[in-house]
């Protein structure tokens, strides 16, 4: 008896998803609880597993095919998996030697048919011209004939012999066009955007279409928390089992700046503004599939550590693609690291329905004033999108002051000053 195989229950707001991979075809053995399909939604991707030991008789939706909720997408038997490929095995070989017999004996009657056409086109020829090809070895059907009624004349296996007949060189041109390879370098490839994709194409249109968006820069001198991460960070890593990152200081220090500028963790809902009393920040992650924001709750509740647990779990579910939609939905602020990828300065795009996300570039050694003294330090680019229609210039160049002052003296951070 056949058990199908449906799409789970999608998430709330999601109406249809798509068959990303198929990992296992039919025939194929599987084990209770194997992936076997993956299912992407605009916001997830969803792991269909074997529901037991069996394997899988038809895939009705193939990859790429848009499928809804609930919807039966293949036939699974439970048992068998192996007689079924051992089944699918034989008859394919059984097909291939049937193949093999038919190809075999067409190109015994392609033999005998070129065989009789040569003989029949030597009996066609004078004598004169059959003692010419048979002294040069000659093929007669591959000279070109100009006698009456096609007939082959002498001076034709003559000019042959000569080259005066090149049929060979005058095809040449045809036969051998060299760009055609060299074009392999123009190559195009034409790919559907994933549902994912579409949907961050989607969000980030959003923000550009309904939000002011304006950008303010800063610069942070990034060697009193090096120094501090350098001091402490293997007894950090001894006591909480986490390595000591930059991260956990940018988001302590962004949610002590939010809660001193309440507008920049606050978002519009029509005509309204909607001010929140809480810190919920995303963190941007590059995935395989692309760009994801998972966010930490309460972050004024946690401690370095639970900020640098919290983003290493999240971010190995990003590469695993198994982060739910709650994990990824809410958020009242954002956080991007471009500096991973070697970014020196950018302007970040909003998060709706956000209305501001900090940007963090790449530590790198400049020549700066400190004290009155010309010095070389480690400096790092910041910037701050926000949505002019609620946020003016004095919170958002404060917001920015408050984070630099908080890592440029972490101290602030644990005596909230």
């Amino acid at each position: 008896m056949s058990i199908e195989i449906k799409v789970p229950v999608l998430p709330e707001s999601v109406a249809e998803a798509t068959i990303a991979t198929w990992h296992k075809k039919p025939g194929e053995s599987v084990k209770r609880d194997e992936v076997l399909v993956d299912i992407e939604t605009d916001k997830v991707v969803l792991e269909v597993s074997a529901p037991d030991d069996g394997v899988i008789e038809e895939i009705l939706k193939d990859q790429g095919s848009t499928v809804g909720a609930e919807e039966v997408i293949a036939k699974f038997k439970k048992g068998g998996g192996e007689s079924a490929k051992d089944d699918k095995k034989e008859e394919k070989k059984e097909e291939k030697s049937s193949k093999d017999e038919d190809k075999k004996s067409k190109d015994e009657d392609k033999k005998s048919k070129s065989e009789e056409s040569s003989s029949a086109n030597l009996d066609a020829l004078s004598p004169a011209v059959r003692r010419l090809v048979a002294e040069h070895n000659l093929d007669a059907s591959k000279i070109k004939a100009t006698g009456k009624d096609g007939r082959l004349t002498k001076e034709d296996v003559e000019n042959h012999i000569k080259g005066g007949d090149k049929p060979a060189a005058k095809s040449a041109p045809a036969a051998a066009p060299a760009p055609a390879v060299a074009s392999g370098e123009r190559e195009e490839r034409r790919v559907p955007m994933t549902r994912l994709r579409q949907r961050i194409a989607e969000r980030l249109l959003q923000a550009q279409h309904n939000a002011a968006i304006l950008t303010t820069f800063n610069d942070i001198n990034m060697k009193p928390v090096m120094e501090l991460r350098a001091k402490y960070k293997d007894q950090f890593e001894k006591t909480h089992g986490v390595k000591l990152g930059f991260m956990s200081f940018f988001v302590k220090a962004a949610t002590e700046a939010l809660k001193r500028y309440p507008e920049v963790n606050a978002s519009i809902d029509g005509n309204d503004i909607v001010y929140h009393g809480y810190y919920d920040i995303g963190v941007a992650v590059s995935a395989p599939r692309g760009l994801v924001v998972p966010v930490l709750r309460d972050t004024d509740r946690m401690s370095m550590a639970d900020v640098e647990k919290t983003i290493g779990e999240m971010g190995q579910k990003a590469k695993n693609n198994s982060l739910t939609v709650e994990e990824m939905t809410g958020g009242t602020f954002t956080i991007s690291n471009g500096g991973v990828f070697g970014s020196l300065m950018a302007t970040p795009i909003i998060n709706p329905p956000q209305s501001a996300i900090l940007g963090m570039f790449r530590t790198e050694d400049r020549v700066v004033a400190v004290n009155g003294q010309i010095v070389i330090q480690p400096m790092m680019y910041v910037a701050l999108s926000y949505d002019h229609r609620i946020i003016d210039g004095r919170e958002s160049v404060g917001f920015l002051k408050t984070i630099k002052e908080f890592i440029e003296d972490p101290a602030r951070l644990l005596l909230n000053v």
